[in-house]
């Protein structure tokens, strides 16, 4: 399998942990891509143009990382992300698309200040996204998701978008929220694959 990504996704990220922590990473060939190139082929096997990329050996093109994380998951016997029972289920998934959200509102951010001219940057949509990212966090500093158990697709999400928020936002949250920066030591001691995966620069 080809896992199209680049070194600072976030999505991509979640998708390495996963396969690491299902045991199958080794199964895995990773592709860099610039979804920012026409040329690169990706916008061909993904006609929204973005990463990560699963390509299966028949041909198949599997976008994004939640199906990518949820097919990865069905390949696996005895381990699993994506818990079965209905409540945990739900659990899981929801705060996968907590995650996710914080790590889409970050990332627009970062777009506005970085390809637009800094006096037609839009203000108010920076706050915006700001505000769902501030919001967010807040939620989970109030109900820091516990670890206790098995671990799942949404605490991987989490620690990917806490992870990003370090990456392209200088960790300023960790001031604000320490109960997360615990949450998130305890998450990199339990998986070495979080610290494997940071990427640098």
């Amino acid at each position: 399998m080809i896992l199209r990504s680049s070194g600072p996704s976030p999505f991509g990220r979640k998708v390495k942990i996963a396969a690491k922590i299902l045991g199958i990473y080794d199964q895995l060939t990773v592709e860099m891509s610039n979804t920012a190139d026409p040329e690169d082929s990706l916008r061909q096997q993904n006609p929204l143009g973005k990463i990560p990329i699963l390509l299966l050996d028949d041909g198949r093109k599997l976008f994004d990382s939640r199906v990518i994380c949820e097919y990865l998951d069905a390949q696996v016997d005895g381990v699993t992300l994506h818990p079965t029972e209905s409540d945990a289920r739900w659990e899981a998934l929801t705060l996968q698309a907590l995650g996710d959200g914080i790590i889409d509102a970050a990332i627009l951010q970062v777009y506005e200040t970085r390809l637009r001219p800094e006096e037609k940057q839009f203000a108010d949509w920076l706050s915006y996204q700001g505000d769902k990212v501030k919001r967010s966090l807040d939620h989970l500093g109030n109900n820091v998701p516990s670890l206790d158990g098995d671990l799942t697709i949404g605490h991987v999400a989490i620690a990917c978008a806490l992870g990003y928020l370090d990456l392209r936002f200088d960790g300023a949250w960790r001031a604000t929220y320490p109960g997360l920066v615990t949450w998130l030591d305890a998450f990199r001691a339990r998986v070495p694959a979080f610290d494997a995966t940071k990427f640098e620069g």
